[in-house]
């Protein structure tokens, strides 16, 4: 009975959110979701995720090195959308439909470490969020190590964060001024550029 319950529930709210999606303007990414929207996308994601994962415990054991392995990879391949400290506030996040999420809030942190590790390895279909798992599931450490660093996220340092600043992506304009000046030290006569793109 229970499980009628659920897929009721379910094809009732796909029908509404597909009535929503179906009004002019629905499909601009720039319309923020709505307090109810939000609430019946995170039901849907927390009932299609599969109970084996929903259950699952992290099964690489938390330490020191273990973070700082999860910091790295989350400043080079997650913050560009989410942050380095977790916010979402970057120059893309808040364009997304629906905006890149806080990972620090209680709706994130609730979620068990199967639900984390689920979303982060097949990712979530007409979101921005993509599937960063490019083995098998029970191959894939890196995506249970970062489950591990979202956990931490709220309790994050202003020394980590300062430390994840050297593995972001750097843009093509920087990579060139940093080339010019390897360049310069090296002996080579060329100008540098100054810190609005000029040379000097």
């Amino acid at each position: 009975m229970k499980r009628w319950v659920i897929v009721a529930a379910i094809l009732v709210i796909g029908a509404w959110l597909l009535g929503m999606w179906l009004l002019p303007g629905a499909f601009s990414a720039k319309r923020k979701p709505t307090e109810l929207e939000i609430a019946m996308a995170r039901f849907l994601r927390h009932w299609a995720t599969p109970v084996d994962y929903r259950h699952a415990v992290n099964p690489i054991p938390l330490s020191p090195e273990v973070l700082r392995e999860a910091r790295h990879h989350f400043a080079d391949h997650c913050a560009i959308c989410h942050a380095n400290d977790g916010s979402g506030k970057t120059a893309m996040g808040p364009n997304f439909y629906p905006p890149v999420p806080d990972l620090r809030q209680d709706a994130i942190q609730s979620m068990s470490d199967g639900e984390l590790f689920y979303v982060i390895h097949f990712g979530i279909a007409f979101t921005g969020m993509p599937a960063w798992g490019s083995s098998s599931p029970e191959k894939d450490l890196e995506s249970w190590k970062l489950v591990h660093f979202i956990r931490h996220l709220p309790q994050i340092t202003q020394e980590e964060l300062d430390d994840m600043k050297r593995y972001n992506p750097i843009s093509r304009q920087e990579l060139e001024e940093q080339l010019a000046i390897e360049r310069f030290l090296a002996g080579e006569d060329i100008q540098l550029p100054t810190e609005h793109g000029h040379s000097h």
